[in-house]
């Protein structure tokens, strides 16, 4: 009997719903063990590059024509991106990695602290010297840019012992003013030793007084129109800024599970990250499958005792962090005890490098979920399913629905989002601006929306849907009705999602277009996941339209739109970055370090700022 070949990757499904976030990829083989691990910027954009036409390498062609499923894990930065790819590469020791990095690969800050006068210095390979490092950092650049810095403003010396021992005057650093001459005793002991002092508390991240400095520098350039001294300050603001990056994947001790989950259209995710000795080793993306709709508390519960409980091979960890506290959480806490024999901790409300860790967890679950929602084969079984519900007499091809965001009648925008078979079709996304109605009336502005839409659609202008999904009750559902009767489109099955009385997912009773009939699916039916889906996107779609809107009939920026972020915080904002894009990339964490952003509002200027 013929060996059976192994699926081939789908590339083109795959891609479709890999984030453009920063972040570390594992390609693997039939079996399931690792061919290559890289890190990337843009994981989107790097993973593209590996499935094009034409011109790859020929280890390349050979690594993609092995590849059966690729993981993705998504970081806060490419810092974090690179200590895991480094952290992953010497646990897995993929065989395309031709390089398998050690920690003497990466540079560090030493401080020769056990000299009567230390040494600020680069250090790259073992460390054996007696004094403290700082790191490892990912970017020599940096952290030599930033060495030059502080010699500048802490005039702390970076020669070596030799050359320090055997100086009868001082060298040049101290001429152009950046030593104090410890060699030549041009500095008391104690005076230098505050200097150190004061330069190790930057490094260790307890100080913000030497980059409110620059920031006032960069500030009083910029109003006197010297713009050159400006943009080199802003360049020495992004350097410390990248020396003093929290790092997240690897820190300094510590074993711990981090587990998080995500509930969206009917589905769920559970994404666990693997902590061990204070960095991250691995993770792993779960989807318990829902027969109802059910809680995070008893998701997690369920979850938690079946995974640990059920298995001797899985060693339960001393800590789990966890993004809500799971049902009898007490009871599942003392068995865990018990299979491990020492005591366990659950943690919700974390601070510093572990709430670092299960903001990963956050993001990846999200992240992992949709791309699961999206995926081309669970997309088809939907489409049946919503024929099935309907009664059809086959699968619909294409669905668009309908959402109308404003702000107390300003700015309204109304959405239009298309799904075919392959899941969301972005580039058939459609906006409108609302113009000329009452503020707040709902109903006039998706009356303007579809007739806006559909006058188009019937001079074959596009595509005619099969079914249009309008957000809202019968009211919404009537004024799709009487544009349709106005534009005679006759072909087009309508269809409203009305919320239930409690509003809470699971719940909601479709209403047919003609009669108004209504049905309420069971809440694990695919047809009801896939309306749920679509819903959600066009409100998404519309609430991102209806900022960007509102900020530019303001005259501002994106960021002059989040509530509670005035004139005030904009500034200190742009001091502590020095300038916008600075901001953008910015992690939460680095944005919570801004004296008057607190971590919630931190929160909120990350999530407008990263709009997808």
């Amino acid at each position: 009997m013929p060996a059976v070949e192994p699926p081939s990757f789908d590339s083109k499904a795959f891609l479709a719903g890999v984030s453009q976030r920063p972040g570390v990829y594992q390609m693997l083989d039939e079996t399931g063990g690792v061919l290559y691990v890289g890190k990337a910027k843009n994981l989107k954009n790097r993973l593209s590059s590996y499935f094009r036409d034409s011109g790859l390498p020929i280890k390349t062609r050979a690594l993609v024509a092995r590849i059966r499923d690729v993981q993705v894990t998504i970081t806060n930065s490419e810092t974090e991106a690179l200590l895991l790819e480094h952290n992953l590469i010497k646990r897995e020791r993929p065989p395309y990695n031709i390089l398998l990095r050690d920690d003497k690969s990466y540079p560090y800050i030493f401080v020769s602290d056990a000299e009567r006068f230390p040494a600020l210095q680069f250090q790259r390979g073992g460390r054996r010297r007696k004094g403290r490092y700082f790191g490892p950092f990912p970017s020599s650049g940096a952290v030599r840019e930033s060495l030059n810095l502080l010699q500048k403003v802490f005039r702390i010396r970076q020669c070596d012992e030799a050359f320090f021992r055997n100086r009868s005057r001082p060298c040049l650093q101290f001429q152009i003013d950046r030593c104090s001459g410890p060699c030549t005793g041009e500095i008391s002991p104690q005076a230098y030793a505050e200097d150190v002092r004061h330069a190790m508390m930057f490094l260790e991240g307890r100080s913000q007084t030497l980059r409110d400095e620059l920031a006032q520098q960069m500030d009083a350039a910029a109003k006197a129109l010297d713009f050159e001294k400006a943009a080199v300050l802003r360049d020495q603001i992004t350097s410390l800024q990248q020396v003093q990056e929290q790092q997240h994947v690897s820190g300094l001790s510590g074993d711990a599970d981090i587990l998080a989950c995500c509930q969206k259209a009917g589905f769920a995710c559970i994404h666990q990250i693997f902590v061990k000795g204070g960095r991250i080793i691995g993770s792993k993306t779960h989807y318990p499958k829902l027969a109802l709709e059910v809680s995070e508390a008893d998701l997690l519960a369920g979850f938690l005792g079946q995974y640990y409980l059920q298995s001797e091979a899985r060693p339960v960890p001393p800590q789990i962090v966890l993004s809500h506290e799971p049902a009898a959480s007490e009871s599942l806490r003392e068995a865990m005890v018990q299979a491990r024999g020492r005591q366990v901790a659950f943690l919700t409300r974390v601070r510093g490098q572990r709430r670092g860790w299960l903001q990963l967890a956050q993001t990846n679950a999200q992240q992992q979920l949709d791309s699961y929602i999206g995926n081309r084969q669970n997309m088809h079984r939907r489409f049946v399913a919503l024929q099935d519900a309907l009664g059809l007499d086959a699968p619909p091809r294409r669905l668009e629905c309908f959402d109308i965001s404003h702000s107390s009648g300003e700015a309204p925008v109304a959405s239009c989002v298309v799904f075919d078979t392959q899941g969301p079709r972005k580039t058939d996304y459609r906006r409108f601006n609302v113009d000329g109605v009452t503020p707040g009336d709902d109903y006039a502005a998706m009356r303007t929306a579809l007739r806006r839409r559909y006058t188009r659609l019937k001079k074959g202008e596009g595509q005619l849907p099969d079914i249009l999904v309008i957000d809202g009750g019968k009211g919404q559902l009537t004024q799709a009705e009487q544009v349709f009767e106005e534009l005679q489109v006759d072909d087009v099955l309508l269809l409203g999602i009305a919320k239930g009385v409690t509003r809470k997912p699971g719940l909601e009773t479709l209403i047919m277009g003609g009669d108004h009939r209504e049905e309420v699916l069971t809440a694990d039916s695919g047809a009801l996941h896939l309306l749920q889906h679509i819903r959600d996107e066009a409100h998404r779609f519309a609430v991102a339209g209806h900022r960007q809107r509102r900020a530019k009939k303001r005259g501002s920026s994106l960021l002059e739109s989040i509530p509670g972020v005035g004139p005030k915080r904009r500034q200190a904002l742009l001091k502590h970055f020095g300038g916008w894009q600075e901001i953008g990339r910015a992690s939460i964490e680095e944005i919570a370090k801004v004296s008057t952003i607190s971590r919630s509002m931190a929160e909120e200027i990350y999530a407008h700022l990263h709009q997808e």
